[in-house]
């Protein structure tokens, strides 16, 4: 086993993670690479995907989004992601039944017994077969017009059971908001995995767009148990490399690059600033992030340790500050926020990156000097 330095590791997952630009401006070999990406925001997801294609535009990312060929839904960690569409259904196959067991507590609290969440499924289908498609809130209303009780959570807990169980995924969007559809209908054609393949594939995939990493990272970005990340490494072991880094193994695909990258898209050298989004797979893609933030860092990115993770400044694959938007009728306006004051380098290239964010969106943006690092720590906009 070779080793392996801390900031090779950086280095290298910045490769794997696309944000070298070196996919092209692509957006869905993006998706393709990275799997899963987290989307409870929507917006945010969007530039997730763009930034890793540089020059790509929201309007393109909405296009693989309402054609279904990626797809927002809850794949693992009971949590929004956008997929390649044709892999969602094995990894639900996957996730479902540790993540419906882990549920079951909260069923019970809400009443949602077994015989309510099938008549709401019965309801669904009746109500969406044909390429039908309903809003969140014109979903919950026909389940109140069918006597089921959406208050509180209850409707919110309904439609995850029911995407949760691959019955419903979340379609086109409409007026600023997603539909709800069938996936066997919205997504005709889904790869078909045997258990212990889809463990191999759902490993190897997750180091082809975040390796190096060790077994640990992916048993807790999967959510899977450690039994079956050890089974997903049996499986996929032959297509695997290793480094040792303090001890620790550190797995990547031995298809990966890992000599010096080639030529890269300006704006993507060694020293440019990334701003990446909330909640960006740079970050949360691990179980240990200590690669790219210092721990005492870390409750700047999410303030109060509420689970809301502030945009991120990225430079080298550390993260050096967090950045707001203020998105209001009239303008939105970008504010960086670093840990430390800025050379007047790397405040250009800070600047430079807001607006490439400007410029996928298609607006124009007011892009504000960066703040004192002082006052770090206002919520984003």
């Amino acid at each position: 086993m070779t080793r392996a330095s801390r900031t090779d590791i950086t280095r290298r997952r910045l490769h794997s993670q696309a944000l070298t630009g070196a996919l092209g401006s692509d957006p869905a070999r993006v998706v393709d690479r990275m799997l899963a990406l987290q989307a409870q925001d929507l917006r945010w997801a969007k530039w997730a995907v763009a930034v890793r294609a540089p020059g790509s535009t929201s309007a393109e990312v909405d296009d693989l989004i309402d054609s279904g060929r990626i797809v927002r839904s809850w794949p693992m960690r009971g949590t929004l992601h956008l997929v390649p569409a044709p892999d969602l259904r094995w990894m639900l196959d996957l996730t479902t039944p540790r993540l419906w067991a882990g549920q079951a507590t909260r069923r019970r609290d809400l009443d949602l017994d077994e015989a309510t969440i099938e008549r709401a499924r019965d309801i669904a289908i009746a109500a969406l077969t044909g390429g039908r498609e309903l809003s969140r809130n014109a979903f919950m209303d026909l389940l109140t017009r069918h006597g089921i009780d959406t208050a509180g959570q209850r409707g919110y807990h309904l439609i995850w059971h029911l995407a949760q169980s691959g019955t419903l995924c979340w379609g086109r969007q409409l007026d600023s908001q997603q539909m709800l559809v069938l996936l066997d209908e919205w997504v005709p054609e889904s790869r078909r995995l045997d258990h212990d393949e889809a463990l191999g594939e759902f490993l190897l995939r997750y180091l082809v767009g975040h390796g190096p990493a060790a077994l640990t990272d992916f048993a807790w970005w999967s959510q899977l148990t450690m039994a079956d990340a050890k089974t997903a490494l049996a499986v996929a072991g032959p297509q695997l490399t290793a480094l040792e880094v303090d001890g620790v193994t550190h797995l990547f695909p031995q298809t990966s690059d890992t000599g010096p990258v080639g030529r890269v898209p300006r704006g993507r050298g060694r020293d440019a600033v990334l701003a990446l989004p909330g909640f960006d797979e740079h970050l949360l893609g691990y179980r240990d992030r200590s690669f790219a933030i210092e721990p005492e860092n870390l409750t700047r990115v999410v303030p109060g340790r509420n689970g809301i993770f502030l945009p991120l400044l990225v430079r080298g694959g550390r993260v050096i500050g967090t950045w707001r938007r203020d998105w209001q009728p009239a303008r939105i306006t970008l504010e960086a926020g670093p840990f430390a004051r800025l050379s007047p380098a790397t405040d250009a290239s800070t600047t430079r990156a807001l607006h490439e964010y400007a410029a996928f969106l298609g607006r124009r943006v007011h892009v504000l000097p960066a703040r004192d690092p002082a006052d770090l720590g206002a919520a984003d906009g």
